[in-house]
Protein backbone atom coordinates (compact mmCIF):
# COMPACT_ATOMS: atom_id res chain seq x y z
CA UNK A 1 0.00 0.00 0.00
CA UNK A 2 1.32 3.37 -0.98
CA UNK A 3 0.30 6.18 1.31
CA UNK A 4 0.46 9.52 -0.43
CA UNK A 5 0.12 12.62 1.68
CA UNK A 6 -1.97 15.43 0.23
CA UNK A 7 -0.66 18.05 2.60
CA UNK A 8 0.47 21.45 1.39
CA UNK A 9 4.24 21.87 1.14
CA UNK A 10 5.91 23.59 4.07
CA UNK A 11 7.02 27.07 3.15
CA UNK A 12 10.22 28.27 4.72
CA UNK A 13 10.23 31.65 6.46
CA UNK A 14 13.49 32.49 4.69
CA UNK A 15 12.85 33.97 1.29
CA UNK A 16 15.20 33.47 -1.61
CA UNK A 17 15.02 37.20 -2.30
CA UNK A 18 17.10 38.04 0.77
CA UNK A 19 20.25 40.01 0.19
CA UNK A 20 23.39 38.09 -0.65
CA UNK A 21 25.84 37.32 2.14
CA UNK A 22 28.86 38.87 0.40
CA UNK A 23 28.03 42.56 1.13
CA UNK A 24 27.53 41.72 4.81
CA UNK A 25 31.15 40.69 5.43
CA UNK A 26 33.18 43.91 4.91
CA UNK A 27 31.99 45.59 8.14
CA UNK A 28 32.67 42.66 10.50
CA UNK A 29 36.06 42.11 8.86
CA UNK A 30 36.92 45.81 9.17
CA UNK A 31 35.87 45.88 12.83
CA UNK A 32 37.88 42.71 13.49
CA UNK A 33 40.99 44.16 11.84
CA UNK A 34 40.52 47.39 13.78
CA UNK A 35 40.29 45.41 17.01
CA UNK A 36 43.45 43.43 16.19
CA UNK A 37 45.27 46.67 15.38
CA UNK A 38 44.09 48.19 18.68
CA UNK A 39 45.23 45.20 20.70
CA UNK A 40 48.62 45.07 19.00
CA UNK A 41 49.18 48.81 19.35
CA UNK A 42 48.28 48.58 23.05
CA UNK A 43 50.74 45.72 23.54
CA UNK A 44 53.64 46.97 21.45
CA UNK A 45 53.53 50.72 21.95
CA UNK A 46 52.64 51.82 25.44
CA UNK A 47 53.49 55.51 25.17
CA UNK A 48 52.79 58.46 22.90
CA UNK A 49 50.72 58.12 19.78
CA UNK A 50 50.32 54.35 20.21
CA UNK A 51 48.32 54.83 23.40
CA UNK A 52 45.84 57.12 21.63
CA UNK A 53 45.65 54.84 18.60
CA UNK A 54 44.94 51.83 20.76
CA UNK A 55 42.17 53.65 22.64
CA UNK A 56 40.58 54.83 19.38
CA UNK A 57 40.92 51.48 17.63
CA UNK A 58 39.37 49.60 20.55
CA UNK A 59 36.64 52.17 21.19
CA UNK A 60 35.24 52.27 17.65
CA UNK A 61 34.07 48.60 17.55
CA UNK A 62 32.55 49.03 21.00
CA UNK A 63 30.64 52.16 19.93
CA UNK A 64 29.44 50.47 16.72
CA UNK A 65 28.21 47.46 18.72
CA UNK A 66 26.31 49.62 21.22
CA UNK A 67 24.69 51.68 18.44
CA UNK A 68 23.60 48.54 16.57
CA UNK A 69 22.15 47.01 19.75
CA UNK A 70 20.19 50.17 20.53
CA UNK A 71 18.81 50.25 16.98
CA UNK A 72 17.83 46.57 17.20
CA UNK A 73 16.04 47.07 20.53
CA UNK A 74 14.05 50.02 19.16
CA UNK A 75 12.98 48.23 15.99
CA UNK A 76 9.89 45.99 16.30
CA UNK A 77 10.51 42.32 15.64
CA UNK A 78 8.68 40.24 13.07
CA UNK A 79 6.73 38.59 15.90
CA UNK A 80 4.75 41.76 16.45
CA UNK A 81 6.29 43.19 19.61
CA UNK A 82 9.44 44.98 20.52
CA UNK A 83 12.55 42.83 20.38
Amino acid sequence: MNAVSHQAPIISSHSTDSRPSVPVWPWPVALGLLTIFGLLSALLGQHGIWLGLSWAALSIPLIVTVVCLIRAWKRPSFKGGLS
